[in-house]
């Protein structure tokens, strides 16, 4: 009787551990089914000659990047077709599954044909070519109202919104994963791109080759300034440190070290940044709701980063300021009758000399003959370009503390600048994530479940309130300088610029599906490599 229960137990302790066993294997053969379906798709019937917009129809009619988009056109600019290559190297790192090595390359090659002489990248890509990109310019362009990057056909390449930067990374990556020497020359051209558009004092003007087309009295052309709005001066660093630690290139580390300091160059005498400068060093305005002044957003970045480089680096002139800009920060909080019950912390703008918050407007209808304008009072702000924004100035304080109280030796401990002589097995390549955005969630066996049916019957994600656009219709006409549009996203139906379908319409969503399929990628990475999700 005791042998019997002996062997009953154990029978039953075999039984539990087969059902633990089956059950992973079972869910993760449901997520490889569901990435897989999911993939094809979007690669099948989605993608253009491997490329991708925002957001479509469901019946693909129409399509959508930062504004609507012809049907020969992909977007580069995040959530875009880089977003969505590196998400397929994700999913191949993973699931060793070659199908999404083959599907980053097809996102890959439509780069490179997208890519331009000079080496770099504009928003977006249009495979009917130049003529018909112009065309775009002229009217969707042309007619969103707030989107003045869109308003012009400058020919040429940006660094806005990490446009260039993020392609140049996606080949640099893609390169890397078999050491394939066909991406060598794209990516090259692309590093030599970056380092000539540098300023000899360091920063980088948003799009280059310069241009000067339209500039206007009173407002020149703002897109020869050295930029650190959306991260321009601080991509093209981070570009470029990943190609030091990977490619070995002692040549960039030149490059690097003029960019870091460029930030103190720029930094004025009470601490603060401005989001561009001039030639003379002098901050200035850049788009019509962007005045010259000084930012508190962009300063707090700026000082965060400054952390940063003196962990790269160990040298403590990245630190001297900080306490200057602690200062400044504290200084022009708002006032407690603008805060909106503490809502808020900071103006976007604050005036350089008073250091008096100014706040941006607009009059009028459509971009023909609607105008932004700025002044003191916080009514009526702008929807698409948010007045006022919330710092935490104590977490600058516990940053510089921190690090204050590090030696250079410790504090630079892990930084990618150190020259040592590589020791692991094999390249050094491989040893690097270079994905731009850390993804780490990993989602439960319940979200999995939920994720995987959110699939449509055509293994699509499909999204409600999606950005979308009027339909171009022509120039705008109201000449009226209502202030029925000053806090819209749009102007009348003449405005171009996109804004979220407030209907129950549904679209199929680049942004939903790489979120959807990096959870997925996390989970099958934790399960089959506990504690290392994918990035």
């Amino acid at each position: 009787m005791k042998i019997f229960r002996i062997c009953l137990i154990f029978a039953i302790l075999i039984f539990l551990q087969l059902n633990l066993t089956a059950q992973p294997t079972k869910v993760r053969k449901k997520v490889r089914e569901a990435m897989l379906n999911s993939s094809k798709y979007m690669v099948d019937e989605v993608s253009t000659n491997g490329g991708y917009v925002w957001y479509y129809l469901p019946d693909l009619s129409r399509r959508w990047g930062e504004m609507e988009a012809y049907k020969t056109m992909i977007w580069v600019q995040s959530p875009g077709t880089v977003s969505v290559a590196h998400m397929f190297l994700n999913a191949y790192r993973v699931t060793g599954d070659e199908f999404y090595y083959e599907a980053a390359e097809k996102a890959a090659a439509a780069l490179i044909w997208g890519q331009s002489d000079e080496g770099g990248w504009n928003y977006m890509i249009d495979f009917a070519g130049d003529r018909s990109l112009k065309e775009w310019y002229n009217t969707i362009g042309k007619n969103g109202w707030r989107l003045e990057e869109f308003q012009h056909y400058y020919g040429n390449d940006t660094f806005d919104d990490d446009v260039t930067a993020d392609a140049a990374r996606l080949l640099l990556r893609i390169y890397l994963e078999k050491l394939d020497p066909k991406y060598k020359p794209a990516l090259e051209k692309a590093i030599n791109f970056i380092i000539k558009s540098q300023y000899p004092l360091g920063g980088w003007p948003q799009r280059y080759p310069l241009k000067y087309d339209f500039s206007k009295p009173g407002h020149p052309d703002y897109t020869s300034y050295f930029t650190f709005n959306d991260d321009v001066i601080w991509e093209n660093i981070n570009f470029l440190i990943q190609c030091y630690q990977t490619l070995g290139e002692n040549r960039l580390l030149d490059p690097i070290i003029r960019g870091m300091e460029f930030y103190l160059t720029a930094q004025q005498s009470n601490g603060a940044w401005g989001q561009q400068y001039d030639m003379n060093l002098n901050p200035a305005a850049a788009r019509t709701y962007e005045p010259k002044a000084l930012l508190p957003g962009t300063t707090f970045g700026n000082a965060m980063i400054l952390i940063r480089f003196y962990e790269y680096t160990g040298d403590q002139k990245f630190l001297a300021r900080i306490p200057e800009t602690i200062k400044w920060l504290e200084k022009c909080r708002l006032s407690e009758n603008m805060s909106q019950n503490g809502r808020y912390t900071h103006p976007t703008f604050v005036e350089i000399g008073t250091d008096k918050p100014i706040f941006v407007h607009r009059k009028g209808s459509n971009v023909k003959y609607g105008y932004y304008y700025y002044d003191y009072s916080d009514e009526n702000l702008l929807a698409h370009y948010g007045g006022k924004g919330r710092i935490d100035i104590e977490e600058l304080k516990n940053e510089y503390e921190r690090v204050l109280g590090l030696s250079p030796e410790k504090v630079t401990i892990n930084s990618p600048l150190k020259e040592e002589v590589f020791t692991h097995e094999g390249t050094p390549q491989s040893f690097f994530n270079l994905n731009r955005f850390l993804f780490s969630e990993v989602p439960d066996e319940k979200m999995v479940n939920e994720i995987i049916d959110g699939l449509d019957d055509k293994n699509r994600w499909l999204v409600k309130h999606a950005k979308i656009s009027n339909p171009y219709i022509g120039d705008g006409q109201n000449k009226e300088l209502t202030n029925e549009f000053a806090s819209s996203n749009v102007g009348d139906k003449t405005d171009t610029s996109c804004f979220n379908d407030p209907t129950d319409q549904q679209y199929i969503s680049t942004s939903e599906f790489v979120r959807n399929m990096n959870l997925l990628i996390n989970y099958l990475s934790e399960i089959d490599q506990p504690q290392k999700p994918v990035n």
